[in-house]
C-alpha cells in the first residue's frame, strides 16, 4: 500500500514528536531547535536536554577522531582494510580518553590508591 495509504483512508498511524527549543533569555529569537522521536511516553523535560546535548559530544568526538587521530585517513578499497582502521583509531581515541579522565583532579579512578598497591606489591 505504501505511499497510496491515503486514498484508503485509513487512518494514518502518527508517531508522537517532541520539539525543544533554546531560547536564551538575551537572544532575540531562539538558537537552536531539536526534534525527537523518543517513543509513547514524555520523557521528561531534564532527559529531554541531556539527549539533545548528548548530540554535541557525538559530533566533538567525531571531529576530534578525524583531526587527532586520522580517522579520515584511510585509503584503502576494502571493506576489512577500513573495518580495521575505524576499529584501532576507536580503540586508540577510547584509551587516550581513559588517560585523560583517569588524570583529572576528581576523577572517579584514585590515582593515589593504585600508586599506594602498586608500591606495595613491590616490597
Amino acid at each position: 500500500m505504501g505511499a497510496h495509504r491515503w486514498q484508503a483512508r485509513d487512518p494514518i498511524e502518527r508517531v508522537l514528536e517532541w520539539l525543544l527549543i533554546e531560547w536564551p533569555a538575551d537572544e532575540a529569537k531562539p538558537v537552536k531547535y531539536w526534534l525527537g522521536q523518543l517513543g509513547s511516553r514524555p520523557p521528561g523535560i531534564r532527559h529531554f536536554v541531556k539527549i539533545a546535548r548528548a548530540r554535541w559530544r557525538v559530533e566533538l568526538d567525531y571531529r576530534e577522531l578525524k583531526d587527532e587521530l586520522g580517522l579520515d585517513h584511510f585509503e584503502g578499497r576494502q571493506w576489512l582494510g577500513w573495518y580495521h582502521h575505524v576499529t584501532l583509531v576507536s580503540i586508540a581515541y577510547a584509551f587516550l580518553r581513559s588517560e585523560q579522565l583517569r588524570t583529572k583532579k576528581n576523577s572517579w579512578y584514585d590515582l593515589a590508591s593504585s600508586a599506594q598497591e602498586s608500591a606495595e606489591g613491590a616490597d
